[in-house]
């Protein structure tokens, strides 16, 4: 594993209108690494993000981000929002909103060069959206535009990648595709993403961030029943995944 550190917290705390979010929170993780964030629903999980972009800051504590502060760092970290802030109506193609990964790396007065549209394409191949290139973003399916979002952060050639809910939408068999690019890219960064779908995590990612306010961070093999019970605050009931993981329990419901 690389010495240098991706991202480290040291007692980072946040609250939105006085109401406790984030408390106390340390965390180390180094580059190449492939981490989930997991937890309840207002856990904390998209705050957490969002300190390390540095669109928020904390209200005690540091947060360090490729051995920078976070604002300094944001050029470096590609991010794929849980949700899109596009006007539906808007008439934006697919490749411009992949495009817009490349605002930084391109020519002034949103031209782009021919390098970056050479980016756009391999990334649309890759994931295999090239086929709609010209497509209307609105037009497409709930799994389609994860892609292309996932597409749009990848296009700012960053060092750490923030996924909010990546699988979300996306049908199984894409799901494995994902897994694999997921493998692919952490051989040349570090890969964060929050996600809900504990099957998917126990078969696919090292090391899982436990969020309900306070932070832990756990080997993926350390994720038992009791963990996820305390993390959710509920007693859950588990379906084993020992097809597909050794580690493998997910939960799927409230007991």
């Amino acid at each position: 594993m690389s010495g240098r550190s991706a991202i480290v917290l040291e007692n980072v705390s946040f609250s939105y209108n006085r109401h406790p979010v984030i408390e106390d929170a340390s965390l180390a993780l180094h580059e190449h690494q492939v981490a989930a964030v997991v937890g309840p629903n207002g856990g904390g999980k998209t705050t957490l993000l969002k300190l390390v972009l540095g669109l928020l800051t904390p209200s005690r504590g540091s947060v360090r981000v490729l051995d920078r502060s976070a604002g300094e760092a944001r050029s470096l970290v590609g991010y794929m929002p849980q949700h899109a802030h596009l006007d539906p109506k808007f008439p934006i193609r697919v490749t411009d909103v992949v495009l817009m990964g490349r605002i930084g790396h391109s020519l002034p007065f949103w031209s782009y060069s021919r390098l970056d549209k050479a980016v756009a394409e391999r990334l649309l191949r890759d994931l295999h959206m090239w086929e709609y290139r010209n497509t209307h973003f609105s037009e497409l399916s709930g799994g389609q535009r994860q892609r292309v979002l996932i597409a749009r952060a990848l296009a700012t050639e960053p060092e750490l990648l923030l996924l909010d809910e990546p699988t979300a939408g996306l049908d199984f068999a894409f799901e494995a595709e994902f897994s694999e690019m997921l493998k692919r890219l952490s051989e040349h960064l570090t890969v964060v993403l929050v996600s809900h779908d504990l099957g998917f995590v126990a078969k696919y990612v090292n090391t899982v961030v436990c969020v309900n306010r306070k932070v832990v961070v756990h080997p993926t093999a350390d994720i038992t029943g009791s963990v996820v019970d305390e993390l959710y605050g509920e007693s859950m009931k588990l379906v084993r995944h020992d097809l597909f993981s050794s580690t493998g329990v997910a939960p799927c419901m409230n007991s």
